[in-house]
């Protein structure tokens, strides 16, 4: 570096700025890291020590008894989020493909464009709210379907949204091969774009997956919660996130260590489908 450079005001002005900005943004990132590892190491120490067999082989106790596990709400959850999941992934995939083939084109594919990004802000409780208010209130009873209806319009925008972008990072030749050899413009999308893509689709797919295994406020109006093992997804439906939330407010000492125990369960399983998402199904596409 050349001396006059160096003493260069404007030079020495931006370096110092340079510097700054790089010493905080270090700072945030060491402050944020600090609290996440303090708040799963506490989740670690408490929720370990509440794993034993009985979690994963008997119902929620009852107020004031000893024991009991969560085999109910770990079931609910599955069954819950396994329907949102047929229920969003079709929809969100074929929703998604529509937009990157027709969203330049069509006032229809800009305004569902600008309805998903609003949905992948609105808040869950909101959502919960509106089926609530279309579905149980007319119905008369809260059910499982109830609550994957919820959560399943929770991940069809991270799914739409996901698939379009991955779909407009096909390359323009590709696409163009394919039209010259003939292939008609459906073919094209779902054939050559879509299979192309389909390691992000998935990713995307798992993305919501993760976001939806611990949402509570929406299941608080549609599936309510259950003490005992029920399968009738059109009945009031145990789930984790529920059972989590009433056992860790509640006074009694293995009801919390129940709840530590759940949320394990659910962090751990969010984190795994995070890493899943990010490396086995990982892949570059190439211009």
């Amino acid at each position: 570096m050349k001396k006059d450079q160096i003493m260069n005001p404007v030079y020495r002005k931006r370096l110092w700025v340079h510097r700054i900005g790089i010493t905080l943004s270090f700072m945030a990132m060491a402050i944020g890291i600090f609290f996440l590892m303090w708040i799963l190491f506490t989740l670690i120490i408490k929720g370990f020590g509440a794993l034993n067999l009985a979690m994963f082989t008997e119902t929620t106790p009852a107020p004031g008894s000893d024991g009991g596990g969560l085999i109910n709400p770990i079931v609910g959850s599955l069954l819950m989020v396994g329907a949102a999941t047929a229920i969003s992934t079709p929809i969100g995939i074929l929703a998604g493909i529509y937009l990157a083939e027709y969203g330049e084109e069509s006032w229809f594919a800009q305004m569902t464009r600008f309805v998903t990004d609003i949905m992948l802000s609105a808040p869950s409780i909101v959502i919960g709210l509106f089926v609530y208010a279309i579905y149980v209130a007319n119905v008369r009873h809260f059910s499982g379907w109830a609550g994957s209806f919820a959560i399943s319009l929770i991940a069809i925008p991270v799914v739409v949204r996901t698939t379009d972008n991955m779909l407009n990072l096909v390359p323009t030749s590709l696409r163009e091969a394919a039209f010259a050899l003939g292939a008609p413009r459906w073919k094209v999308a779902t054939m050559v774009r879509l299979r192309a893509v389909k390691a992000g689709v998935v990713t995307g797919v798992l993305l919501a997956l993760a976001r939806i295994s611990g949402e509570t406020a929406p299941l608080l109006f549609t599936a309510l919660n259950n003490q005992f093992f029920s399968a009738n997804m059109n009945a009031p439906m145990a789930n984790l996130p529920v059972v989590i939330y009433q056992f860790a407010m509640s006074p009694y000492d293995n009801w919390r260590s129940l709840a530590w125990g759940g949320a394990l369960l659910i962090t751990f399983s969010v984190l795994g489908l995070n890493i899943l998402s990010r490396t086995l199904f990982n892949q570059k596409i190439h211009h």
